[in-house]
Formats: structure tokens, C-alpha cells, sequence
């Protein structure tokens, strides 16, 4: 939180509260109060301007004490003072008199004017930096910025927001005085407050980054918590949206991409405003299950989501390998093919993935009529490795050749064509592997 910044803030709504409260004094009927009240009102501020805040301190108590009507500039005045007290004084003890006169003074203000949203904030923020080590106040402390939220619909000064969650990290530390669910339900609010603050072109980068760091350390979201909290509430409520949303969000964030609950959720998420990468990621879920039937239609929705031709490959080619796997080798080499011609970078993988087609596809075409035609699918294998740039790939293909002999006893020669027939319909140029 840039505290600077925020001091800076403050200081000009103090500042711009003082202004407005010079107008109306009511000083005491008596005429010997009216004097006193004025000597002491008149002291009490020349020791402020010359920050004398502890001398101040006398002739204000006074004031609040006893004309606690007189003017509200005493109690804007009075945070000043007895503020500026707390910062000079190095005995705890004293410390702590003059910051609980601080917020003592914002109460007191309360009851007399009705205009508690203009300074809460300060109030919020003042307290936050007074008490957040302290396991009794941090109660009040984070009431005081929901007050503050309740009154003004926000908080104005972004970087309260940090305080904020901070308080609430601190005061479930110390008093367990929330659920996760409640505590996350005050980060994602937090969190679109923040949105809304970026909306209008305020950077919230800083504050939202400390909002971050504070949820990350309070460990309350792991995968179990995902699954067996969240879970279960999804299953419930199968149509919250909201829930799905921080169930999607949590397991990103956490890695907990196998579990059910983040499936429902990006099942959920994808059914109702789908994108190329809730499609993409849904669909890797149904294949790692191997449920093949639904992964293929949300393959092809991703397809069409898709904002580029390497977008495009990525699902090309799952598509091809899921037809690989359901035996539709034909399909799964236009597939492949179409990742070459879209992508460069994936047609390795993709001439791989076609040589493996027909690799093992010998025992399905063989004929046992001829030899060199049963192993023409190597050679064509071969000639998709040699394009996929796979070494490998070609050494085991060429050592399926047909050996020199097995073309003179067929009549056959080297460098002459044959066609595989089969499913893989390619002509090619007979080698041996001899």
C-alpha cells in the first residue's frame, strides 16, 4: 500500500473538513466560559501550528470536554493533535492514550454531527494503523472500513482496500473469527471494487497485489479445500455462476486442474459464455478421462473459438490424435495435415503423428498376397517421418522394407512404384532395407 499516497489523501479531506467547520461557533452563554472557552481554543491551536501536539493537548481536553458543541473543528483539530501526541511519544503506554483519543474523538464527532461519511474513511484508516497488531481492536478495525464500504459504497483511496484485507487477515490470525468461505467472499468483493477502480483508468495495481499476497498467505484455498468445500456447494447449486467462477479462478491459480469440482465448474463456465481456452482446457479434461464423446463436439467448439491458425493446430491436432484413438485414421490424418498447413511450428508433430498412422496400421492392411505391397506402408511411413524431421521415426520404418530379394522373387525393382492401397491409398517409390 503506498502510504505516502494515502496520508497525502487524508490530509486534504481534513483540511477540507476544517474549512467547512469554521462557521458556526457556539460559544458558552456565560460570559466568563464564553472567555475561557476562547483563550483555550485560541491556545490550543497556536500550539498546533508550532507542533507542540502534546502542550495542545490540555486546552483541547478541555474544550471536548466541556463545550463539546463549540465548533467541529475541535475534533478535526483534535486528530491532528492528538495524532501528531501519539507520533512524538516513545512510551507505549502514552502511545496508546493518544491514538485511542484519536478514534475516541471520531466517536464523539458522531454523536454531535451527521456526517460520519465524509471523515470514516479516516477513521478506518487511522485505527488500522494503530491497532493492527492489537488482537482486541482488530474487531473495530475491520468494522470500521465496512462502515466506511457500507456508508460510501467504496472506499475512495484504492490502497485501503490493502488495509483492509490485511485487517481481516490479522484478525481471523489471531480470533478465527471467520470461515474461508466468508473470508474469500470479502476478497472477491474486494477484488471488483478494485475492477471497478481500473474501469475509470485508476491504477489498483499495488493494492490489488498486496490483496494477493495476504489471501496466498492466509493458506486457506488448497486443492482439497477446492474439492471438498467448494465442491460440494457447486453440486448443490449447480447453476451459481458465481461459485464456478471461484472454484475456475482458485484451481488456476493452485493447479488443481484434475479435480471434479473444477470440471463442474469449467463445465458450467464453458455452457453459458464459452471461450477458446475454457473449450480448449475442458476438452483436455475429457481426453485425459479418454471419454472421447465428449471431448470431440467441444473440441470442434474450440475450433471455432479459435482467434488464430495456431490456435487452430492446438485443436487440430487433438482432434487428429482423438481420432487415432477411436480407430477414424483417415480423419486423423486430414486432421493432421491441416495442423501442417496451418501451423509450421506443430508439423513435426503433427507428420509424426501421421508416420505412427501408418506404422501401425500393417496388420490391418496386409494382404499376404504380396510382400512388397504389405510393406509399401512402411515406406510410406518413412516418407511422413522424413517430412516430421524424425530420425527415429524413419529408422524403424526403413528397417520394414522389403529386402532386395523379396522384389526379384515378386518381379519387382527398386525405384519402381507401388501403390499401399488400404486406407492410406499412397503411392510410393519401393526401397529395400538391405
Amino acid at each position: 500500500m503506498k502510504i505516502k499516497s494515502t496520508l497525502f489523501v487524508l490530509a486534504a479531506l481534513l483540511v477540507t473538513g476544517f474549512a467547512q467547520a469554521q462557521a458556526n461557533w457556539n460559544w458558552p452563554a456565560d460570559a466568563q466560559d464564553e472567555a475561557k472557552a476562547r483563550e483555550l481554543n485560541a491556545a490550543y491551536t497556536d500550539y498546533m501550528k508550532s507542533e507542540q501536539f502534546v502542550e495542545a493537548t490540555g486546552p483541547l481536553n478541555w474544550l471536548l470536554t466541556n463545550v463539546p458543541e463549540l465548533n467541529e473543528s475541535i475534533y478535526i483539530n483534535g486528530v491532528t493533535v492528538y495524532k501528531g501526541a501519539a507520533d512524538g511519544e516513545a512510551d507505549a503506554e502514552k502511545k496508546r492514550i493518544y491514538q485511542d483519543s484519536v478514534i475516541s474523538i471520531y466517536e464523539k464527532r458522531a454523536e454531535i454531527y451527521n456526517n460520519e461519511p465524509n471523515w470514516i474513511e479516516n477513521k478506518a484508516y487511522f485505527s488500522y494503523n494503530f491497532y493492527k497488531g492489537n488482537k482486541e481492536k482488530l474487531g473495530d478495525v475491520v468494522g470500521n472500513f465496512e462502515k466506511a464500504i457500507e456508508l460510501n459504497g467504496e472506499l475512495s483511496i484504492p490502497g485501503l482496500y490493502a488495509a483492509y484485507f490485511d485487517a481481516v487477515y490479522r484478525n481471523n490470525a489471531y480470533n478465527k473469527v471467520y470461515t474461508p468461505e466468508q473470508v474469500l467472499d470479502k476478497y472477491d468483493q474486494i477484488q471488483a471494487f478494485l475492477d471497478a477502480k481500473e474501469a475509470e483508468g485508476v491504477d489498483v495495481s499495488g493494492p490489488r497485489g498486496t490483496t494477493e499476497k495476504v489471501l496466498v498467505a492466509m493458506k486457506l484455498i488448497d486443492c482439497d479445500f477446492i474439492e471438498n468445500t467448494m465442491g460440494p456447494r457447486l453440486m448443490e447449486d449447480p447453476t451459481n455462476e458465481k461459485l464456478a467462477d471461484q472454484i475456475f479462478k482458485y484451481s488456476v491459480q493452485y493447479k488443481c486442474f484434475s479435480s471434479d469440482a473444477f470440471l463442474a465448474a469449467l463445465e458450467l463456465i464453458d455452457s453459458k459464455n464459452p471461450t477458446f481456452a475454457t473449450s480448449q482446457v475442458r476438452a483436455m479434461r475429457y481426453l485425459q478421462e479418454e471419454d472421447f464423446e465428449k471431448a470431440e463436439p467441444v473440441l470442434e467448439k474450440a475450433y471455432e473459438l479459435a482467434e488464430n491458425d495456431a490456435q487452430k493446430a492446438e485443436v487440430r491436432l487433438e482432434l487428429a490424435k482423438l481420432y487415432g484413438e477411436q480407430g477414424r485414421r483417415s480423419d486423423a490424418r486430414s486432421a493432421a495435415r491441416e495442423v501442417a498447413q496451418l501451423d509450421e511450428e506443430k508439423a513435426a508433430e503433427a507428420w509424426k503423428l501421421i508416420g505412427d498412422l501408418y506404422m501401425g496400421s500393417f496388420n490391418i492392411c496386409k494382404g499376404g498376397e504380396s510382400r512388397a505391397k504389405d510393406y509399401s506402408v512402411f515406406i510410406a511411413a518413412y516418407g511422413a517421418y522424413q517430412r516430421a524431421g524424425n530420425n527415429q521415426g524413419m529408422a524403424n520404418a526403413r528397417a520394414r522394407f522389403p529386402s532386395k530379394e523379396e522384389l526379384f522373387t515378386e518381379g519387382l525393382q527398386v525405384g519402381s512404384t507401388i501403390n499401399t492401397g488400404c486406407w492410406i491409398g499412397e503411392t510410393v517409390t519401393l526401397a529395400t532395407r538391405d
